[in-house]
């Protein structure tokens, strides 16, 4: 058993084991690979986690994110191919996750970085050994997209985004439910087969189905609340002015970890971007306005991708969407669509 698994908190651990009873001894080795483990140390709150203004949260990282996908993946299809292609879907990530996204520009897909998934794998021996030992194809586990059990297009549920949705309910965002209630949730879900025929996971009851929607859109709104707008933005805005500073370099947001990032932000004598840096780590809330505020940094950002799940759910030997027969589930998909905030967020500082 990889260290990887040794040194999991007991909670991370028995949640694993909800998502699989088994971890296939293939999927070991690929963990261990240099470039999987360089994610241990990228949080998958896009650097919210060091902020004051979010308590009571658990580490979780890119990593275990993409060995939850994996787990989830080969738990409904017991494919080694669909299951490294989620195991793989994050291998891009760079520190701050998709704060980077922010950076490019990428407010809406947060997709930017995904291109260099192919470039990644290809340039690491270890993996490609690995493929080469299993048969495997470059082709076959570079883009998860093409396996829907993996990965769909929102608003439907796959593997990645009933992941998200498991992990940051139970403490990575914010504490909404517990592992027995994932277990309940997770045991009623089975591949289905959507309005294209198209398979896709979704729910044996109605009621598993509308729990598990309420979760969901409430944390849509943690994802885009004005906290992690500006938090986003600001990250995205600092490691941009370090670049342009040539005091750090886009090479080292994915050779470096977030600690030695925030290392050399705190550190930097350039401008005011440690003091800047260090009032967005104490500040315990965020301030807003409709008004945009003068003399500060502020944030105000119209188009951003909103994360909100709509999932099957079985109806004897049919599939609906669960909000055309739930008002309960159509109402909390409408408040998460529909949720907004002040227009500005800022801080009283001047970041120049």
């Amino acid at each position: 058993m990889p260290v990887y698994f040794e040194k999991l908190n007991g909670t991370v651990k028995q949640y694993f084991s909800i998502l699989s009873q088994e971890i296939p001894e293939f999927l070991l080795d690929y963990i261990n690979t240099l470039e999987m483990q360089k994610q241990r140390e990228i949080s998958v709150t896009c650097g919210t986690f060091y902020a004051n203004m979010y308590s009571d949260r658990i580490w979780y990282s890119s990593l275990d994110h993409s060995v939850g996908v994996a787990l989830i993946v080969w738990h409904f299809t017991k494919d080694k191919r669909q299951t490294l292609s989620g195991l793989f879907h994050d291998i891009a990530t760079p520190v701050f996750k998709h704060c980077i996204d922010f950076m490019n520009g990428d407010y809406e897909t947060q997709e930017s970085t995904e291109e260099l998934t192919t470039q990644i794998i290809t340039q690491s021996k270890e993996i490609m050994n690995l493929l080469e030992r299993d048969n495997i194809k470059v082709e076959e586990i570079d883009n998860y997209h093409m396996y829907p059990i993996a990965d769909n297009d929102a608003p439907n549920l796959a593997s990645d985004r009933l992941e998200y949705t498991f992990s940051n309910g139970f403490g990575v965002t914010e504490k909404l439910w517990n592992l027995d209630e994932i277990k309940e949730i997770y045991q009623n879900i089975e591949i289905l087969h959507n309005e294209q025929g198209v398979s896709e996971l979704g729910f044996v009851c109605q009621e598993k189905a509308e729990k598990f929607v309420n979760i969901a859109s409430r944390l849509s709104s943690r994802y885009i609340d004005n906290r992690t707008r500006f938090s986003m933005q600001f990250l995205a805005d600092v490691m941009k002015k370090m670049s342009e500073k040539n005091l750090i370099t886009i090479q080292d947001l994915y050779q470096l970890s977030e600690k030695e990032i925030i290392e050399k932000i705190e550190n930097c004598k350039e401008g005011n971007i440690a003091e800047c840096f260090k009032i967005w780590k104490n500040a315990t809330q965020i301030k807003e306005s409709n008004i945009p505020p003068e003399d500060v940094y502020s944030v105000s950002l119209e188009k951003i991708k909103i994360r909100y799940i709509n999932p099957l759910v079985k109806v004897g030997e049919k599939t609906v969407r669960v909000s055309e027969i739930s008002p309960k589930a159509k109402k909390d998909i409408e408040n998460a669509l529909q949720f907004r905030t002040k227009k500005y967020s800022y801080l009283d500082f001047n970041f120049s």
